[in-house]
């Protein structure tokens, strides 16, 4: 990852954490010469873009204080898991990987470990990490992310206690594993260093939280209420992106479409894309995630309009069935749904609309999941995620009586996924034969003289081209088409 500079901040709360960040550098340059070598850091992301762009905050705090990053946690003096909790198997996924750690950390009694994101905003998490988990050395939430600096330093401060008896430990300021912990903030702070994994394209928060409380999704009680960043921030922050090379940018928040709802100037998703739109230098706009509920006239006629924003919508469904809807707190009907998405083609008919599925929600019938196939030949969908429900404790569903067994589930998901496959094998073929404009993002994985570029529709084509062509944006003819990514030549 590359370091790309930022400008000074104009927060106080920043300011403040650019002061820690100095502190920091002590601790790192003492400890690089104590080992007699550079230090280095890995920082794991799990989850959503939200998540990602997270990461690249750590990262960038990281490197400013001095340390190298790296992917590998073996090399690694320093490792953050940035944690999920949408399913508990990610829940799972961490723990298996802490007793890794553990291992690592009795070769290397050195390793400094932390824990943030969302599954440490669960009292559950956290009782059980300080039970059996007492190596780790930092843990903190998704509400003061940004205040990472701060405690970086205090885990520092704190790790000279360790071996200490419980009361001399008491006297020096507890036990060596830090917990800061917020249940909720109005704070946003944003102006802090940030390590980019691209040079071409960069994720920008727009807003956090959620409120609509869908009755399966923990996401409202890990990330708070809905918080918009003020419009000229935003665009400031993109300004500079466009400025350092950028050329796509991916708006996020949990739903960006109530953007702008608590500000004290309402301002709405469709004007701030408006805004972004005339920003030089950018080329392209991408935006997620969008909850059909709130996607306005408004937006669809900005979206005609743009000669920016990619032919790509993700539209969450989850069911086509009203009855699961309703259960769901989704708070749109199917035909309610199906509706949207005529008037989005039909204003843009080159769209591409992927969208999300849940099987075996809570009382779900065959009927019912007939439903949603229904939906999904009528939509047409470019793609659709399609998940197994997953029982996650905390929600109002995990409650719900008639828990759909494995075994029912597993024949309607496979019925709905073959529906699915088919749906998107026939619009991908629709474009077989076309020249599109792609992004280059990276050498092909599996055949070095070829590249990858991401088309507009948010499909991928492999061409032959070199790392020269990274970053750039280039005409490419889509001459076979492989189901979900095609193969081409430059033109």
């Amino acid at each position: 990852m590359d370091m790309r500079k930022t400008d000074l901040p104009c927060d106080d709360e920043a300011k403040l954490q650019y002061d820690y960040i100095e502190k920091a550098k002590k601790y790192v340059k003492t400890e690089s010469e104590r080992l007699g070598r550079p230090l280095f850091a890995s920082v794991i992301t799990f989850g959503c873009q939200m998540n990602a762009r997270d990461s690249e905050k750590l990262a960038g705090i990281l490197e400013q204080t001095g340390y190298r990053l790296t992917d590998s946690e073996e090399d690694a003096d320093f490792v953050i898991y940035n944690t999920c909790t949408v399913r508990d198997n990610a829940n799972q996924r961490v723990f298996g990987r802490l007793g890794y750690l553990n291992s690592m950390k009795k070769k290397k009694p050195h390793l400094k470990i932390a824990l943030c994101g969302c599954m440490m905003q669960e009292d559950a998490v956290i009782e059980k990490i300080k039970k059996s988990y007492r190596f780790v050395d930092l843990i903190f939430g998704t509400h003061n992310l940004y205040k990472f600096a701060q405690l970086f330093v205090t885990m520092f401060e704190n790790a000279s206690v360790e071996g200490l008896s419980k009361e001399d430990r008491k006297k020096a300021g507890g036990s060596p594993m830090v917990i800061d912990i917020w249940q909720e903030t109005d704070r946003i702070v944003e102006d802090l260093p940030v390590s980019r994994k691209y040079s071409y394209k960069s994720g920008i928060n727009i807003m956090f939280g959620c409120n609509n409380f869908c009755s399966y999704c923990i996401v409202p009680y890990v990330r708070g209420r809905e918080r918009s960043r003020e419009p000229r921030e935003i665009l400031r922050e993109i300004e500079r992106l466009a400025a350092d090379g950028v050329v796509e940018i991916m708006l996020l928040g949990q739903n960006v479409n109530s953007y702008g709802k608590n500000l004290s100037v309402p301002f709405t998703f469709a004007q701030l894309l408006r805004e972004v739109e005339r920003i030089d230098g950018i080329r392209r706009i991408r935006f997620m995630t969008s909850h059909p509920k709130d996607l306005s006239d408004e937006l669809i006629q900005v979206m005609k309009e743009s000669s920016k924003i990619c032919h790509h919508l993700h539209l969450p469904l989850q069911s086509g069935s009203d009855r699961i809807l309703h259960k769901m707190n989704r708070r749109y009907t199917k035909e309610q749904y199906l509706t949207l998405v005529r008037k989005i083609r039909e204003a843009v008919p080159d769209i591409a609309i992927t969208t999300d599925i849940i099987v075996g929600f809570p009382g779900e019938t065959m009927e019912d999941v007939d439903e949603t196939i229904d939906v999904v030949k009528q939509a047409a969908f470019d793609n659709a995620f399609t998940f197994i429900y997953s029982k996650r404790t905390g929600t109002p569903a995990a409650a719900m009586e008639n828990q759909v067994p494995e075994e029912v589930v597993r024949p309607a998901f496979d019925k709905l996924l073959k529906v699915v496959q088919d749906t998107a094998k026939e619009r991908a073929l629709l474009l077989q034969g076309k020249v599109m404009e792609a992004l280059v993002e990276e050498i092909n994985e599996q055949d070095a003289s070829l590249v990858t570029g991401r088309l507009s529709n948010n499909m991928l084509v492999h061409f032959p081209g070199d790392a020269s062509d990274i970053g750039k944006l280039m005409m490419v003819s889509l001459d076979e088409c492989h189901g979900f990514y095609y193969t081409g030549q430059r033109k």
